[in-house]
């Protein structure tokens, strides 16, 4: 199965969402939630993905995570990355009682697509401010993909990991996993990056981008991923786009959806003249020249 038919696969019985004027959605990815060690690369831009979600929770968003939100490749258990981001989920969980959120898993989190893995790591979590146990995502399901559709005008945007374009990190992936827990891991450790990565090997991630631009203008269609990590916003000849990711070095990237309208957006540190420091919110580019 090549990489169109894992994409054809995973958009088969996507769950179908409203794209229209009063519904806002939010798409992060790759926030490779850790437990706190210094492998724990979402860790230095905790404080602008906790800022970045109060902003969308108090403006009505719905949040979708495009995969990848939890690092369970180089962690076995999911319990210390709920602990040590308890702040986090605490939020995401207000979310999810208002019915505001929706999760992809990607290959760092394939295991949750097991409905048995989400009901007994996913339904709780340990709130360290207030000392209990409150409810995370009890019955959640994660989905392979989403489709977010105006049913006036026949828009839709095709939400999905994009691991699907890599044969190791779809199929194989439980071999990939290994390798990362067990080979690159501690070798990252002393400076070696993983080749296989295509969010850290820039042939890796122009083969892997490559392949989801060619499945969008084959279909004409409007697709959205994480994976790679690396920002971009559809064009009039590319109907491609990618959130980014919440482990750059110094920001975190989402797409903004306000209607039929999508902005590709920034988040970062910034200082006031009187040298204290604040969240910014930056706009990096929208669809004013037209996604197809």
């Amino acid at each position: 199965m090549g990489c169109r038919q894992r994409l054809n696969k995973s958009f088969k019985n996507a769950p179908v969402l409203p794209l229209s004027p009063v519904n806002n959605y939010v798409l992060f990815s790759d926030c490779h939630r850790g437990n706190g060690t210094h492998n724990d690369n979402f860790l230095r831009n905790e404080h602008l993905y906790i800022a970045a979600l109060r902003y969308y929770y108090q403006r009505g968003f719905t949040y979708i995570e495009l995969g990848d939100g939890d690092e369970l490749w180089e962690n076995q258990s999911m319990e210390p990355i709920k602990e040590i981001h308890s702040d986090v989920f605490g939020l995401l969980s207000q979310f999810y009682q208002e019915k505001r959120l929706y999760m992809i898993y990607g290959n760092h989190d394939m295991v949750k697509k097991y409905p048995s893995f989400s009901k007994r790591k996913c339904g709780s979590y340990f709130c360290t401010t207030h000392q209990c146990t409150r409810p995370l995502f009890p019955g959640i399901t994660f989905y392979p993909a989403i489709i977010l559709r105006d049913p006036g005008s026949g828009k839709s945007l095709y939400l999905t990991h994009g691991h699907q374009a890599s044969l190791m990190n779809s199929t194989l992936w439980p071999i990939n996993r290994f390798l990362v827990r067990y080979v690159w891991k501690p070798l990252e450790q002393v400076g070696i990056l993983d080749p296989t990565s295509a969010a850290k090997n820039y042939t890796t991630k122009e083969r892997s981008e490559t392949k989801l631009v060619s499945w969008a203008k084959s279909y004409n269609r409007t697709l959205v991923t994480g994976h790679t990590h690396r920002p971009m916003m559809c064009t009039e000849t590319s109907p491609y786009l990618n959130t980014g990711s919440c482990v750059h070095p110094y920001c975190v990237t989402c797409i903004e959806v306000r209607g039929c309208t999508l902005t590709l957006v920034k988040w970062y540190m910034d200082a006031h003249d009187n040298g204290s420091l604040y969240v910014e919110r930056e706009e990096l580019a929208d669809d004013k020249k037209g996604c197809p």
